[in-house]
Formats: C-alpha cells, sequence, structure tokens
C-alpha cells in the first residue's frame, strides 16, 4: 500500500455493449465485477473512491465514497479521473491519483508500485500501464497538480479524449506481463464489454483458482 496514492474505480460507463445499466454490478465468481476491481485496487492504495453518476445506494456494501462527475453531460472517462483528482487533493499526504476501469477484474496486484518507481524522478508526468504492445489510459497514475489543466482541458477546449491529454502532459509508458493460466496467455488488463466476455472472465476466474 502507498500512504502517497489515492484510488478511483472508474464505474460512470453507460455499458451500451452490455445492453445498458451498471455492468461493473455484475455477478463474477462469488461476487460482483467491481468487488473484484476493488478488492485488488484497495490493498495498493492509501484511500479508495468510486466514480458513478445516479444513486449512490446501489453501491452501498463495497463501503467506499461515491463521487459523482463533476462536469456534466457524461463526459467518458477523463470525467471520472478528474472527478478523483479533485477529491483526491482533500486526502492527507496523497500525491497521485490511481485510476482503474471498473470492469476489468484482473489487474496486477504491483500495478501502483511500478507506475510509482517509473515517475518518481519525473515531477509532473503521468504513469500509464500497456500490455501486449498496447496501452491502457484507464489505468494510469496522475499527479494531482495536473487537476487544474485539466479542467481547462475538459471544460474550456470541450475536450474528452485521454490519449489526447497524456501526450501534451508527458506520460512514461509501464509494459505488464501476460497472466499464465495454462496454456493460455491473458492480457491483465483484459476487461468486460460483452456477455460473452463476461462469461470468459468467468472461466478465467475459475483457472486462476483462489
Amino acid at each position: 500500500m502507498d500512504r502517497h496514492v489515492a484510488g478511483i474505480i472508474l464505474a460512470g460507463g453507460q455499458s451500451r455493449r452490455m445492453g445498458g445499466g451498471d455492468k461493473p454490478l455484475l455477478s463474477l465468481g462469488n461476487g460482483r465485477l467491481i468487488d473484484h476491481v476493488a478488492r485488488r485496487l484497495k490493498s495498493q492504495v492509501a484511500t479508495l473512491g468510486l466514480n458513478a453518476n445516479g444513486d449512490p445506494a446501489r453501491f452501498a456494501a463495497l463501503d467506499l465514497p461515491v463521487l459523482e462527475d463533476t462536469v456534466p453531460g457524461h463526459a467518458g472517462p477523463l470525467a471520472g479521473i478528474l472527478t478523483g483528482l479533485e477529491w483526491a487533493t482533500t486526502q492527507t499526504s496523497c500525491r497521485w491519483l490511481m485510476s482503474a476501469a471498473g470492469d476489468t477484474p484482473f489487474f496486477p496486484d504491483d500495478l501502483v508500485e511500478r507506475l510509482v518507481s517509473a515517475v518518481h524522478d519525473r515531477l509532473g508526468a503521468i504513469a500509464v500501464a500497456s500490455s501486449g504492445g498496447r496501452w491502457h489510459p484507464t489505468f494510469a497514475l496522475w499527479p494531482l497538480g495536473l487537476r487544474d489543466a485539466l479542467r481547462h482541458y475538459m471544460v474550456d477546449e470541450d475536450n474528452r479524449r485521454v490519449s489526447a491529454f497524456m501526450e501534451r502532459q508527458g506520460y512514461v509508458e509501464v509494459e505488464f506481463p501476460m497472466i499464465e493460466a495454462g496454456n493460455l496467455k491473458i492480457d491483465p488488463f483484459f476487461n468486460v464489454n460483452t456477455p460473452d466476455d463476461l462469461a470468459a472472465a468467468e472461466r478465467l476466474l475459475q483457472s486462476l483458482g483462489p
């Protein structure tokens, strides 16, 4: 656990490919998608929040602060990241925000540790996870000092592209290995978008064991 890092789970998407509703609340194993994400991230950060819009009571079982977007219009993951940055600045000793998607249940247990190591001597740089040669902008470590720049980018420039903001600010990419499950190699940032993905996640969970 890094006491300088606050975490935010991004659960504000509209889940169109899953037929709508709250995708993170779908069942996986003995819990829900969001339970697996929260358990993995909570052990790596000093404090953890959840970004979601609508009635917060549906996430009550997680016992986490539920943070609604601070910019209107369902503006995508950057709105959740901005909300997280604004919240994290109120948390004692925090210097970074770790963002994680609420539909990605198998991300690495050393995610925060490795991202912090990549930018500890690069003031203001964002650290972003990658795997299989592809980066994952929603899994990134954000310096809290980017809060005002991100609000300007979203509100004044009306821009919602995560990758474009990262490229403007400067980032470090950190590669993570595939998960080996039997004869298979699975992307640790595999996310659940469709019913078939959910079935695949269930099989992977069973193959990985307790």
